[in-house]
C-alpha cells in the first residue's frame, strides 16, 4: 500500500512556528466542538480544522424567521432537486428551509458496495445544527451486554466511568427531562421537561398497569426549557417551542456547537477556525513514535499546508475519522495509523430505524396541545437486560408521541372559503405514532475502506462503504412491532399500522465503530481514554471509537467521551507523557 511519504507538495510560505499549536481538533461538530471547548478552557492554544464553510451563531441563519408563505416551494423540496440529489434529499428533516445545512451529492461522492445512505453536513458546527436532540445516558445494560450475552467485544469503561462527565456535558449543554429512576435509562441533570399531553400520559399508566417494567417517559433532549446563569452566560435563551430547530436557533434554545462550545471556546482567546480545511491525513514521526501534526488540503484554493500540535482530537465524525486515518499511511503504519491490530475500518454500526407504527384513539376531546413541541416521549428499552428474553442480541428504544389533528379539515367538502376556515379551527382526533432505534452488531464484513484508483476533487481517495443488515435485525423488528402493537391495543389504540421502511443503513445517520475502544491492542484501536494504542497522542472521541451501539441516542455519550479524554490528555501533557 502506498504511504504519504508521496503526499501532495506542501506550501508552508508562513513557517513552522506560525503553524503550530498546543492542540489541533480535526472537525467543528458536536464532539469537535467539545474538544475544542475543554482544551481552550484549560488554557491549550488550540486549532481547529473545518473542511466546510464558516457558519456564525444567528448571523449565518438566513431561514431561521421565515414563514412557509416566504419560501418558493413553501419549503419543499422540488423533482428536480431530488433528482440532483437522490440520497442527501432522503435525509430526516431536509427541506428547503435547511438545505444549506446539507451536502450536495455530486460534490462529494463516495462509493456503495452495499446500500449505505451517507448524510453529511459540511460547515462549522457540522450536524450539530441538523441534530435530533435526544440525549439519553447509556447504562451498565449497554456498556456490558455485548460482552455478557457473547455478540461482541468487552467496552474498557463501565457507566461508573462516565457518570460525571455526562453531568459536566448536561449542565452544560442543557437537557429537559425527568428523574425517573429507571435502571436501563439513568438519570441525569436536568431542566424541567416538555409535559406529556394527556393522551400521553394515559399511554404511560396504561404500560405500568398491563407490564409493570415498561417505562414512557420524558423526553430528555437539549432544548433550554428553563435556563439556568451558565446558559445566559453562553448568550443562549428558553426554547420557544417552534419547532423549526434544524434552520439553526436564533435563541439557542437547543444545543449545537455555533450556539454553545465554539464561542464558549472563542472567549478564552486560546481558539483559531479554519474553515475550508479539507485534513488529507495525519502526520506520524517514528522517531518520537507519536503525532506530529496534520496535512490539510484547502477546499477552495487546493493548496497543501501542515500544522503542528503535541496533542491531536479526530472529530471529523464517524465514517471520515475512519478515512482520515485509513489514509494516514507511512512506512510504521501501512495499514492507516495505529492500525497494528488491523480492525481499523471493520465494525461499522448503525442504528435500526426501519420500525414505524401509527395509529388512533378515541376520547380525550377535552384535552389540546399548545405551542409545537420539539421533543419525542420515549420507552425505555425493556428487552435483554439481566438475561436474554427475546431471540435476538440487543435492546431498543422506542420514540413515541400523540398529537391532535390540525382542525377538521379533510372532513370539510370545500377546501377553500369560510367554511373550510371554520373547519380548521376544530380539532381533530388523537393519533400515536412510535418508532424504533434498535442495537445492531458489530461485523467484520461491515467496514468500510479506500478505493485503490478512484479519488474526490482534492485528491484523496474515496471511502467506499459496506454495511449491511443481518438476521438479528430482522428479529428485533419484528419484536418492536409485536411488542408496540400489544402496548397500544392494551391503551386503546386502534386502526393500528406498522411499517417496514426498508431504508438504507446510514439514514439513520448514527453511524459507528471502525476505530473501536477496547481492552486489548490486538483487537482494537484505542484504549479506556480514547488514545490510540499505538500512537498515544491522538485521541479519538466521535461515533468511530464506539465498541458497540447500545440502543440510546449515541450524541450526549459522544461529548461526554470528549469531554473525558480531553480532561486525561491534559493531564498527561503536563506530566509530559505526550
Amino acid at each position: 500500500m502506498p504511504t504519504n511519504d508521496s503526499a501532495p507538495p506542501m506550501i508552508q510560505s508562513s513557517g513552522k512556528l506560525k503553524n503550530s499549536f498546543d492542540a489541533i481538533v480535526i472537525g467543528s461538530g458536536i464532539s469537535g466542538g467539545w474538544a475544542a471547548k475543554e482544551l481552550c478552557e484549560k488554557g491549550l492554544k488550540t486549532l481547529v480544522l473545518e473542511r466546510g464553510r464558516d457558519v456564525q451563531h444567528i448571523k449565518d441563519y438566513p431561514t431561521a424567521n421565515l414563514d412557509p408563505w416566504e419560501f418558493k416551494h413553501r419549503s419543499n423540496i422540488t423533482a428536480e432537486q431530488r433528482k440532483e440529489n437522490p440520497l442527501i434529499t432522503k435525509a430526516a428533516g431536509y427541506g428547503e428551509d435547511n438545505q444549506q445545512f446539507f451536502v450536495s451529492d455530486k460534490d462529494h461522492p463516495y462509493i456503495q458496495e452495499k446500500p449505505f445512505d451517507w448524510i453529511r453536513g459540511y460547515q462549522v458546527g457540522g450536524k450539530s445544527l441538523t441534530w435530533g436532540r435526544a440525549c439519553q445516558r447509556w447504562s451498565d445494560f449497554e456498556f456490558t451486554g455485548p460482552e455478557r450475552f457473547g455478540y461482541g467485544w468487552d467496552w474498557p469503561i463501565r457507566y461508573k466511568d462516565v457518570a460525571p462527565w455526562y453531568s459536566h456535558v448536561e449542565k452544560f449543554i442543557g437537557v429537559c427531562g425527568n428523574k425517573d429512576g429507571i435502571e436501563s435509562m439513568p438519570d441525569g441533570e436536568f431542566l424541567p421537561p416538555f409535559d406529556l399531553n394527556c393522551v400521553e400520559q394515559h399511554m404511560k399508566e396504561s404500560f405500568l398497569k398491563n407490564y409493570g417494567n415498561r417505562y414512557l417517559v420524558h423526553a430528555r433532549w437539549a432544548h433550554l426549557t428553563q435556563p439556568t446563569d451558565l446558559h445566559l452566560q453562553q448568550g443562549r435563551g428558553k426554547c420557544v417551542a417552534r419547532n423549526l430547530c434544524m434552520r439553526g436557533c436564533p435563541f439557542g434554545g437547543y444545543f449545537s456547537s455555533n450556539s454553545s462550545t465554539l464561542p464558549w471556546a472563542m472567549k478564552t482567546g486560546n481558539l483559531t477556525i479554519r474553515p475550508h480545511s479539507v485534513v488529507h491525513s495525519i502526520i506520524y514521526d517514528p522517531k518520537t513514535e507519536k503525532a506530529s501534526g496534520v496535512r490539510v488540503i484547502d477546499a477552495i484554493t487546493k493548496e497543501t499546508t501542515e500544522y503542528f500540535a503535541k496533542i491531536i482530537f479526530l472529530n471529523a465524525s464517524t465514517l471520515n475519522s475512519n478515512l482520515i486515518l485509513l489514509n494516514s499511511t507511512s512506512s510504521r503504519f501501512p495499514n492507516g495509523l495505529g492500525n497494528d491490530s488491523g480492525v481499523l475500518g471493520k465494525y461499522i454500526c448503525f442504528h435500526n430505524y426501519r420500525g414505524w407504527m401509527n395509529g388512533a384513539i378515541d376520547g380525550f376531546e377535552e384535552g389540546y396541545t399548545y405551542g409545537r413541541n420539539p421533543t419525542d416521549t420515549i420507552i425505555a428499552n425493556y428487552r435483554n437486560l439481566h438475561k436474554i428474553d427475546a431471540d435476538f442480541a440487543g435492546g431498543f428504544t422506542t420514540f413515541a408521541a400523540a398529537y391532535r389533528e390540525r382542525g377538521d379539515g379533510n372532513r370539510c367538502p370545500e377546501q377553500i372559503g369560510a367554511k373550510y376556515k371554520d373547519s380548521m379551527t376544530e380539532a381533530g382526533p388523537w393519533h400515536i405514532y412510535a418508532y424504533v432505534q434498535g442495537e445492531t452488531i458489530p461485523k467484520k464484513e461491515s467496514h468500510v475502506r479506500l478505493s485503490a484508483d478512484q479519488k474526490d476533487q482534492w485528491g484523496i481517495p474515496l471511502l467506499i462503504t459496506s454495511v449491511g443488515y443481518d438476521d438479528n435485525d430482522d428479529k428485533l423488528l419484528k419484536d418492536f412491532f409485536t411488542q408496540t402493537e400489544e402496548m397500544l391495543s392494551n391503551a386503546g389504540v386502534k386502526i393500528i399500522d406498522h411499517r417496514d421502511s426498508k431504508q438504507a443503513p446510514g439514514l439513520d445517520i448514527h453511524e459507528m465503530g471502525g476505530c473501536r475502544m477496547g481492552n486489548d491492542p490486538k483487537n482494537s484501536m484505542l484504549n479506556e481514554w480514547n488514545q490510540l494504542h499505538a500512537c498515544k497522542n491522538v485521541f479519538v472521541t466521535d461515533g468511530a471509537c464506539m465498541t458497540s451501539t447500545g440502543n440510546q441516542s449515541p450524541s450526549i455519550l459522544y461529548m461526554t467521551l470528549t469531554a473525558r479524554a480531553v480532561d486525561h490528555a491534559c493531564k498527561e501533557l503536563k506530566l509530559g507523557n505526550l
